[in-house]
C-alpha cells in the first residue's frame, strides 16, 4: 500500500492496496454446525497477482470498477468494497482494477473487501476491529492478513504458518460455481481434518505433503456441477513438469504446482495455446 500525503502531518489524500488471489492448497470439511455453516480446515496461500484498489477520502461512498474482469462486478452497495467501508463506518471513493475472475474460488471479492479496509486504515489512521472481520464473510479475515495461514472453523480461527514459496499456474475456465450449491452436493459433511504441518525444507517437501496427506473435499461436488473442471485438471496434469494439480476453494479455479517459475510460465503459455478463452496466470504462491 502506498499512501499519498497532503499537507505535513495530515492524513493521506488517497491510498492504494493490493488484493491478491487467495488459493486453498487444501480444504477439508470437518463438520456442519447447528446454524448450517460448515466447519473447515484449510491451508491458504496468496498469489502475486490480484486486483488493485485505490481509495480517496470522500463524503460520499463511490465505487468505479475497471479492468479485464470489470463487466462481472457490480458498482452498487452490494459490492463487498462498499460493504466493507460501511461496516467500518467510513466513506470513500474507490477505484477498483478487477483482474481476477468473479465466483472463481480465488477469494476475489473478499480480498477486495480486505484491501478496502487496509486502504481506509491508511486514509484515516483508524484500525479496523480485526476480531469482527468474519461479519463481512468467512474469507475476509484471512484475506486481510494476506499471507500463508491455517484457517479453521468458519474462517474466524487463523494461524500464521511459514511455507516455502511455490511456482504455480492458476487457471479458470470462466465458469461461475456457486459455493452454496457445492456444499449442498457434498456427500459427507464430517471428514478428517488436516494433519499437523511438519517443517518443510523446500517447495518439493511441501508439494509431497499436499499430494499425499491433504485434499479438497469440495472438488468432487464442484466437478459434478461444472464438468469443465475435469478438463481444467486434465490439462494441468498434462503439462510438463507439473507436481500437483488441484481445485482451489469451491471452484472453478484450479492450480498446478511446479519446481520453477520458468516451468510454470512455459506451462501457462502452452495452456493458453490450448484454451485461449480461459483465464490463466503463472504465479508465485506464498
Amino acid at each position: 500500500m502506498r499512501p499519498q500525503s497532503g499537507a505535513a502531518g495530515a492524513q493521506p489524500v488517497w491510498a492504494r492496496a493490493f488484493a491478491p488471489a487467495k488459493v486453498n492448497l487444501a480444504l477439508h470439511v470437518t463438520g456442519q454446525r447447528a446454524d448450517g455453516y460448515h466447519s473447515l480446515e484449510s491451508l491458504v496461500v496468496f498469489a502475486n497477482i490480484g486486483d488493485s484498489l485505490r481509495a480517496r477520502r470522500s463524503s460520499v461512498a463511490q465505487l468505479h470498477v475497471q479492468g479485464p474482469m470489470a463487466q462481472a462486478v457490480p458498482e452498487g452497495p452490494e459490492n463487498l468494497v462498499l460493504k466493507a467501508a460501511a461496516w467500518a463506518g467510513q466513506t470513500a471513493a474507490f477505484e477498483l482494477e478487477k483482474n481476477l475472475p468473479a465466483a472463481a474460488g480465488l477469494g476475489g471479492g473478499s480480498s477486495d473487501a480486505a484491501a478496502a479496509l487496509r486502504a481506509l486504515e491508511a486514509l484515516t489512521g483508524q484500525a479496523v476491529d480485526v476480531a469482527r472481520l468474519a461479519e463481512l464473510g468467512a474469507d475476509v479475515p484471512v484475506c486481510y492478513r494476506a499471507r500463508a495461514c491455517l484457517m479453521r472453523g468458519v474462517g474466524e480461527l487463523i494461524e500464521d504458518v511459514t511455507l516455502p514459496p511455490m511456482a504455480a499456474i492458476l487457471a479458470n475456465p470462466r465458469v461461475d460455481v456457486a459455493t452454496p450449491a457445492v456444499f449442498e452436493r457434498l456427500d459427507s459433511k464430517t471428514n478428517p481434518g488436516l494433519p499437523a504441518l511438519p517443517g518443510f525444507a523446500d517447495a518439493a517437501a511441501l508439494q509431497r505433503f499436499l499430494a499425499e496427506q491433504t485434499r479438497n473435499d469440495l472438488e468432487v461436488p464442484a466437478r459434478a456441477l461444472a464438468p469443465v473442471i475435469d478438463e481444467v485438471l486434465d490439462r494441468l496434469w498434462g503439462l510438463e513438469d507439473v507436481r500437483l494439480a488441484r481445485m482451489s476453494g469451491s471452484g472453478a479455479s484450479c492450480f498446478a504446482l511446479f519446481d520453477e517459475i520458468s516451468a510454470a510460465e512455459r506451462g501457462a503459455e502452452a495452456l493458453r495455446a490450448q484454451r485461449p478463452d480461459w483465464w490463466i496466470g503463472a504465479v508465485w504462491l506464498s
